[in-house]
């Protein structure tokens, strides 16, 4: 018994909202100056957002009571001033507010990104794309990259094929790890993660730019399941957002976890433990379920990971590339 309430405990810890060192303006991020190229988060947490569907506990009663604007599904922007011209990995449940906190940032003042990179279909990566269809914005060939199952099933299936048919968006097939040079300054690089594939492959991004390389990892089963060391990905990069979904195997107590996998926190702190401080500190963990310590930044698990020398991933970061 003793057990069950300290395991209670540690879930309502890990679902406790927290204030955010981003300062609001009438609830609103105030937008941060960019560089000529520059990478903004655009949400942190996993597919399902925060408060999370169906949850009773109290955390998600106050969420659901007052909703936190900062709380947006995974996803990062790339603006790059001097072709202006922006991007956006990932179309979430939260695409409309994040357009516009991207078009906030950006130079220009149109609304829609010059493309939109998508790594899966799991609900939280691209089911967003329903607002660019004709019951919302109706846009105008949007360019919606994909790799080939991903493009079969958007052009196959309901109610994405009408987005397509209608021209509302142009799918732009990726091959892996073959480079898009998306403008003079901007060079992106699918490549294959091992993941639960239902309807698509599973892809992580690598984003070059003038002086900076991002790796992009959002979701993947287990880093030992890649047949790429993340150690030596890691070597090749300035920043790494990588796949925190669960700090542990604590919080979940209602879903068998071996039918979700993915590295807990706690496992990766482990594998980088012996990396340089400089190494650690490329690491920016994301894509954090709901339950996930990790966004409280008053928790214990928050303060061993900064203690550790890795990055938590915040709403509006802005890095320069």
């Amino acid at each position: 018994m003793r057990l069950v309430l300290i395991i209670g405990f540690l879930v309502l810890l890990g679902c406790k909202d927290r204030p955010s060192a981003t300062m609001l303006n009438n609830g609103e991020p105030i937008a941060p100056k960019t560089n000529e190229v520059s990478l903004v988060v655009l949400g942190t947490v996993q597919d399902a957002g925060s408060p999370h569907i169906a949850c009773t506990r109290s955390c998600c009663a106050e969420l659901f009571a007052n909703p936190d604007p900062r709380r947006k599904v995974v996803s990062l922007g790339i603006i790059d001033t001097e072709n202006d011209q922006k991007f956006l990995f990932e179309a979430t449940p939260d695409l409309p507010s994040q357009l516009k906190a991207l078009a906030q940032l950006a130079p220009s003042a149109k609304e829609m990104p010059d493309g939109i990179f998508l790594t899966h279909a799991h609900i939280g990566h691209y089911s967003g794309l329903m607002y660019l269809g004709k019951e919302a914005v109706n846009s105008n060939r949007v360019p919606v990259y994909v790799m080939p199952r991903m493009h079969s099933y958007l052009e196959s299936n309901g109610p994405w094929s009408q987005l397509v048919h209608l021209n509302n968006i142009a799918l732009k097939p990726m091959k892996d790890s073959v480079a898009i040079e998306l403008t003079s300054n901007v060079t992106v690089i699918p490549f294959r993660v091992p993941h639960r594939d239902e309807y698509s492959e599973t892809v992580g991004y690598k984003i070059v730019g003038p002086e900076k390389t991002v790796l992009f990892i959002p979701d993947i089963d287990k880093w030992e399941q890649w047949d790429v060391e993340i150690v030596q990905a890691i070597s090749e990069v300035d920043y790494a957002f990588l796949d925190a979904t669960f700090y542990d195997g604590i919080e979940i107590d209602s879903r068998d976890i071996s039918e979700i996998p993915h590295p807990f926190v706690i496992e990766s702190m482990e594998l980088f433990k012996d990396l340089p401080w400089t190494e650690k500190s490329k690491i920016h963990f994301i894509h954090f379920n709901h339950t996930n310590p990790l966004l409280n930044h008053e928790s214990k698990a928050y303060k061993k990971v900064v203690d550790n020398g890795f990055k938590v991933a915040t709403y509006y970061d802005l890095l320069s590339l």
